[in-house]
């Protein structure tokens, strides 16, 4: 009993409690950019670089963006995911040397210039070219310092000082060579079939730079007259079962023997007179550049009579007894789109017969047509023809069509022998107006509005063309649909298909398309998905286009002959080439450009000229691996992974697969993996129109950079990721629980050293267990760094520090820490063990929150020049790896739960306030074998209180705990009603016998009062 007048000893200050300055609040904002400039004070990146990295060089190879306006949630999202990917192989002890780099050429840089000059009164022509690249790369240069500023803010490491640039000159020269190169090869060619044309910018596009969206079209059905009927002797002598539709039709007996061959023909014209094979397309304005009709042989078509019209508010324009040859599996729906009420079958039309038939063109008696469609048009078999839509027979027009041009192509010797010139019109300018290769009815009307605020909209060519079909009576109906099609991702208008003349690197010729199959095989997909989808990108492929007709970009430095033989064909090619790529190493593109085509060529000259063209940016961007990684010394020539969004399927990762084929016969990277896009939280797209974007500028000022970098590493970032203030702040409060135990491990592990350290075989089997968490950990880790698999690497390591952690081994372990004698075995293993974790934890979350290990690291380890960036992650014995303690703790774990359902029960009911009141009664045989193996007791009190070995109650963290009853319930109580058990002044634990605080509490003072 303690004199009433004696005061009451305050325990408090014989605590262990953890000591730190370290903030619970992070202040991100505010904090990441002082991290950002002590990294760049000590030079971060240079010091990785001189690290012992005994694993080698690992390499990922950054994708370029495009050095034209500010960084958003796309690019923040796969800048952050690189260099978590980066910072992670780094710190697996490879050298993973990131060298950031920027796609400077194209035509949206061209039109923001444009812009420009406009603003200043000057249109692009009358401003000098080299005055006009000039400003271009300027403009290239200032976005660049812009987003490289972006880019850091967000945590990224990398040489920023030395990052490639496609508008370096040497850059330009290494394209160059890089063209050169396949054109010595004969891969490279020139030629006129259909591109992707976009009137608007005036220039053709790869399929890389279009996008599908939805327009308004007009669908015309036309009638184009007989002109020749082909009746084949075959027809006559062999199909007996065809014939003798035709001897029903003609009304008389044909018989075989008889030789009346003669007149069955002309029976069989005279049907055919006045008929029409029918058509059916959506671009009514390539009706003009018509040169053929395409059919299928294994189609079957008819020829049908028009016998009663629909009753119309207007004249139709077919009418009673019109002819018209059409598929029969699509007769309906010609019939109800020319309000054709009934019609007859005469007889079926073989494909012998549409073979070698002639048409007339649909505009040959238009006014003002001066006789320029008095040509035939022919009837062309084509493997593109379908009966799904249409009339089963494809209007052709080989200068804006694919598989026009291709029908067309291949039947050259049979257009010949037809008296029909094979080659090519040019039936559009730059501008998509007509030429004067059409009559003088149609030149110059445009097919797209290129200006104004009808801009991509139908151009005046339709309507005339509607018109003068009209006037020839061979429109048989129109309507208006919506289809998608090909639109500029930039301007966002319809694009054409143009036949002009243009570059192309073939995919077959020297097997670049099957080189190009064998590297995908060869490659590692993340997802594996991607793989198939290349593929078949690439198997499907057409030639590649390469050539653009602009301004800024890299030239094609090729000089042609007026016989059309390139300088890649001379002799003194070498030569040639030495002086090309020596004037664009000096000048840049100017080199080109403003060089007379007779420095490069020497005395032979004559009859020579330059290519006056540019690359395609794709192209630029595919030799990256070129000018980057093989010109390099601290840089592989291949790259180990390339990372971009999926969209890079058909742009970045072809375009370079491409490229390094045709040159180096094998991919430029050894794997692949691809990013979703980012959507907001509902999954839509994000758009200013619809209030839903977000900025990585905003979210670094609001939560800091940190928090985007948690979003991207606990994302599924194969597939499309949303981000919203909800999902943004879902983020921030898992930053926080990993902070708050970050920094309670800080505290506790104040003042600690390696003289503290207690060997693993003297720990308790708490701390084994620990260790074998670790050892789990650790071992899986690693697999998944190389597999890139950040998203369970992140996952894994929150629950393990919340529900590991925080909610388990911490939860035990505070009573020892706190309250156990300063020596004790159990609280200097708890803090061996802890000093483990943190070493871990530490590394394996600083690729992802770069700022905040940081911030962790230094506040345990200060130092003027040292960084948790030059660690490596730690490894672990093996004698660790402890399976039986593992299954025992598992086995308390459940058994702690189970009682703590039943306290917080109690609770509820306000008789319980703390576990530490609780007395918990369970039967005999609970947790026999892993009391065995944990070594633990169900006593109340500790044997030796002056170096406590845990007991089950301390698993329990309550006061009592006893398995000793007979019934197969748990029992809790509260002792607190219990008259013999009283509450430590201390620890709070409720304990027996004399004294205000425990035994062990009691020896802990001692020991604290002694020093």
């Amino acid at each position: 009993m303690t004199d009433s007048t004696t005061t009451a000893r305050d325990y408090r200050e014989t605590l262990f409690l953890p000591k730190t300055d370290f903030p619970m609040r992070a202040g991100l904002p505010k904090a990441e950019p002082k991290w950002l400039e002590r990294w760049n004070r000590i030079d971060l990146y240079r010091k990785q670089r001189e690290a012992e990295n005994a694993l080698g060089q690992w390499t990922l190879h950054d994708g370029p963006p495009y050095a034209n306006g500010h960084i958003h949630m796309g690019t923040a999202l796969n800048k952050i995911h690189k260099d978590i990917v980066n910072r992670s192989h780094q710190m697996l002890g490879h050298d993973a040397n990131y060298v950031p780099g920027w796609d400077c050429h194209g035509l949206p840089i061209e039109w923001k210039v444009e812009e420009e000059f406009r603003g200043k009164g000057r249109s692009k022509d009358d401003v000098p070219p080299s005055e006009f690249r000039a400003r271009c790369r300027d403009y290239a240069a200032g976005w660049v310092d812009i987003q490289r500023e972006e880019f850091k803010r967000l945590g990224v490491i990398g040489d920023w000082d030395d990052p490639y640039l496609t508008m370096k000159p040497q850059s330009e020269a290494d394209i160059c060579a890089e063209l050169l190169k396949i054109a010595r090869t004969g891969q490279l060619y020139r030629g006129s079939k259909p591109i992707m044309w976009s009137p608007v910018e005036q220039t053709a596009l790869a399929e890389a730079e279009v996008e599908y969206a939805d327009r308004k079209a007009t669908a015309i059905y036309v009638k184009f007259p007989v002109r020749d009927l082909n009746v084949p002797e075959l027809l006559i002598r062999e199909e007996k079962e065809i014939s003798d539709e035709f001897e029903s039709l003609f009304g008389h007996e044909f018989e075989k023997e008889k030789g009346d061959e003669e007149n069955f023909v002309d029976n069989i014209k005279s049907v055919f007179s006045n008929a029409f094979v029918v058509i059916w397309t959506t671009t009514p304005w390539t009706i003009p550049a018509n040169r053929a009709v395409s059919f299928r042989a294994g189609v079957s078509y008819s020829l049908y009579e028009v016998i009663e019209m629909e009753s119309s508010d207007f004249e139709p324009w077919s009418k009673p007894g019109d002819k018209l040859i059409v598929a029969d599996a699509l007769w309906e729906t010609v019939s109800k789109a020319g309000l054709i009420k009934t019609g007859k079958r005469h007889a079926p039309v073989p494909a012998t017969m549409l073979d070698g038939t002639t048409l007339s063109h649909p505009l040959k008696n238009m006014a003002y047509a001066n006789g320029k469609y008095d040509f035939p048009v022919p009837l062309l078999e084509g493997d593109h023809v379908t009966a799904d839509a249409g009339t089963g027979f494809v209007h052709t027009a080989p200068s804006h069509g694919e598989d026009d041009y291709i029908v067309w192509m291949s039947n050259q010797k049979k257009l010949e022998a037809l008296g029909i010139d094979p080659v090519v019109p040019m039936t559009l300018d730059d501008a998509g107006c007509y030429t004067d290769v059409m009559p003088e009815r149609f030149q110059g009307l445009d097919v797209i509005r290129t200006s104004g605020k009808k801009r991509g909209q139908d151009g005046k060519a339709n309507p005339e063309v509607l018109k003068a079909l009209v006037e020839c009576g061979n429109l048989l109906a129109r309507g208006v649909l919506t289809l998608r099609d090909a639109h500029s991702w930039r301007s966002k208008a319809p694009v054409i298909r143009r036949a002009t003349p243009q570059w192309f690197i073939s995919m077959s010729k020297e097997g670049l398309r099957d080189k190009a199959l064998k590297a995908i095989d060869d490659t590692t997909f993340w997802p594996e998905r991607g793989r198939n989808r290349l593929r078949t990108m690439v198997a499907d492929r057409p030639d590649w286009l390469i050539s653009r007709q602009r301004n800024w970009g890299v030239p094609i430095t090729l000089l042609v002959h007026e016989d059309g033989t390139l300088h890649t064909e001379r002799d003194d090619v070498d030569a040639i080439d030495a002086r090309i790529l020596a004037a664009v190493t000096e000048k840049g593109v100017d080199g080109w450009f403003d060089t007379p085509a007779e420095d490069f060529l020497g005395e032979d000259a004559t009859g020579w000229t330059k290519v006056t063209d540019i690359l395609d940016v794709w192209f630029d961007s595919g030799c990256t691996h070129a000018f980057c990684l093989k010109r390099r010394d601290d840089l592989p020539d291949r790259a180990d992974l390339y990372l971009e969004g999926s969209d890079q399927h058909r742009g970045w990762f072809q375009s370079s697969l491409l490229e390094s084929c045709a040159v180096y016969g094998e991919a430029p990277y050894k794997g692949v993996m691809t990013d979703g896009f980012v959507v907001d939280n509902k999954g839509l797209k994000m758009s200013k129109s619809l209030g839903n974007t977000m900025s990585p500028e905003d979210i670094s000022k609001q939560f800091g950079a940190e928090i985007m970098r948690i979003w991207v590493s606990s994302s599924d970032t194969y597939n499309d990721l949303r981000i919203g203030k909800e999902i943004i702040q879902t983020n921030a409060d898992a930053y926080r629980k990993l902070r708050n135990t970050l920094r309670y491990m800080i505290g506790a592990l104040d003042g600690y050293s390696d003289d503290e350290a207690v060997d693993y075989a003297d720990m308790p089997a708490l701390e084994k267990w620990v260790l074998h968490r670790l050892h789990e950990i650790t071992a899986e880790h690693e697999g998944w760094v190389r597999d890139h698999n950040h998203r369970r690497i992140f996952s894994t390591l929150f629950n393990f520090c919340t529900v590991d952690l925080s909610a388990f081994y911490f939860d035990i372990r505070k009573d020892a820490l706190y309250c156990d004698p300063l020596n004790s075995t159990r609280r200097r293993a708890c803090r061996t063990v802890m000093n483990e974790i943190f070493l871990r934890l530490t590394t394996w979350l600083a690729p992802v929150m770069c700022f905040t290990m940081e911030e962790v690291w230094q506040a345990r380890f200060p130092s003027e020049d040292g960084s948790v960036h030059l660690e490596t992650f730690h490894t672990c014995p093996d004698t660790w790896a402890n399976a039986d303690v593992a299954e025992a703790v598992e086995g308390v774990r459940a058994f702690r739960m189970e009682a703590y359902e039943a306290m917080e029960a109690m609770r509820k009911e306000g008789s319980l306030k703390s576990s530490l009141e609780a007395s918990v009664r369970a039967p005999k045989s609970r947790l026999a074998k892993e009391r065995e193996v944990l070594g633990l007791t169900d006593e109340s009190s500790y044997a030796d209180p002056s170096n406590p070995s845990d007991v089950l109650a301390d698993y329990l963290i309550v006061s009592k705990c006893l398995l000793n009853i007979d019934s197969d319930d748990m029992l809790v109580t509260d002792l607190k009603c219990a008259d013999d058990w009283k509450k430590c002044e201390r620890s709070w634990k409720y304990f027996q016998g004399e004294g205000e605080i425990t035994p062990r509490d009691a020896a802990a003072v001692a020991a604290f009062d002694q020093g």
